[in-house]
């Protein structure tokens, strides 16, 4: 049957959303969300929906007068996020579709899905053509010292989360194990463990770190160095025995490729907004099924656990609740 439905217009709003519990990293304070909201109307009355992370709110403005703008290059195209993207970063191949140029197109293929599922009345996972399935999902822990993680760890088994991830990075390698063995006897030998370092060593000393690390049974190490310094990242796995864990600030698929071409990460784990929404994702879950590399997710809970569950490679959710205040049905 074939597909008549058109885009109409492109709507965007700008919000901050205030976090219940702020969340500390090696490098800052996380106190808000800034967000686009966009809505992608359609000539049939139906409506998609996305949400972009801006991560300062100084990008607010800019991000979505990109998208606003991006609009206006798709009024009256048929529905049909593939065709959409292509058409997008061929048109910006040449500015880079990079930075906020690609978050721009994220949030518009993010949408277009979204009003895509809407359409056929159902899933996105149903229209991807996968099926339902349990997937196993940790909650993040800030850089909140010993007895504050051990607390907020705890907090995230008690809702049924079967995995943590702390955000470390202390000014010696005896405070971040000091952390990690204080979360160990507060949840248990029975939950996974992940560390984050938020990029804030470097190679040398995330090799000492690790090294050390290695004994504490950790599910990964995330992001040791600079997430686009892939032969520091190749080093480290070499030297050590815990996966190491990258991706989250990649952009698009061929930082991906670079990554698999050094060997520069065990496992992978991917933004949707970064990675290119809806239709970047398809790309890099299967160019890492072709590879055998464990997937996992960072943020966007909602739309990431069914991506997931078509993802061959399907790892950990990481779960979010940061936005639960604008959506209708959190997770």
């Amino acid at each position: 049957m074939s597909n008549t439905t058109r885009i109409k217009n492109v709507k965007v709003r700008t919000v901050l959303v205030p976090l219940n519990n702020p969340h500390k990293t090696a490098s800052g304070v996380i106190t808000t969300s800034p967000l686009v909201l966009t809505d992608i109307l359609f000539d049939n009355g139906i409506t998609g929906h996305s949400i972009t992370f801006t991560y300062n709110k100084i990008a607010l403005k800019p991000t979505a007068q990109l998208i606003a703008d991006f609009g206006q290059l798709i009024y009256d195209d048929i529905l049909a996020p593939f065709n959409t993207f292509e058409k997008l970063s061929g048109r910006f191949r040449l500015l880079g579709t990079q930075g906020l140029v690609g978050m721009a197109i994220s949030a518009i293929d993010m949408a277009l899905w979204d009003g895509f599922a809407r359409c056929q009345n159902s899933s996105l996972t149903s229209v991807l053509g996968g099926l339902e399935k349990p997937i196993q999902a940790y909650g993040a822990i800030g850089y909140d010292g010993p007895k504050e993680s051990a607390i907020v760890a705890e907090n995230w088994v008690r809702k049924g989360l079967t995995g943590v991830k702390a955000k470390i990075g202390y000014p010696t390698v005896r405070e971040d194990v000091q952390v990690i063995r204080e979360i160990r006897k507060a949840v248990g030998d029975n939950i996974s463990i992940m560390v984050d370092y938020n990029q804030s060593l470097i190679t040398t000393e995330a090799i000492q770190r690790s090294h050390i690390l290695d004994s504490e049974g950790l599910t990964w190490i995330e992001e040791p160095v600079l997430a686009h310094d892939f032969s520091g990242h190749a080093m480290i796995a070499r030297e050590i025995k815990t996966p190491i864990q990258c991706g989250e600030n990649w952009w698009g698929i061929l930082d991906m490729q670079q990554a698999i071409d050094k060997e520069a990460s065990d496992f992978m784990m991917l933004d949707i907004m970064k990675i290119g929404g809806v239709t970047g994702w398809i790309k890099a879950a299967s160019l890492a099924s072709l590879k055998g590399i464990p997937i996992s997710t960072h943020l966007w809970s909602e739309i990431s656990s069914q991506l997931l569950c078509v993802t061959p490679t399907a790892h950990w959710l990481e779960y979010s609740d940061w936005w639960n205040p604008i959506l209708k049905e959190p997770l």
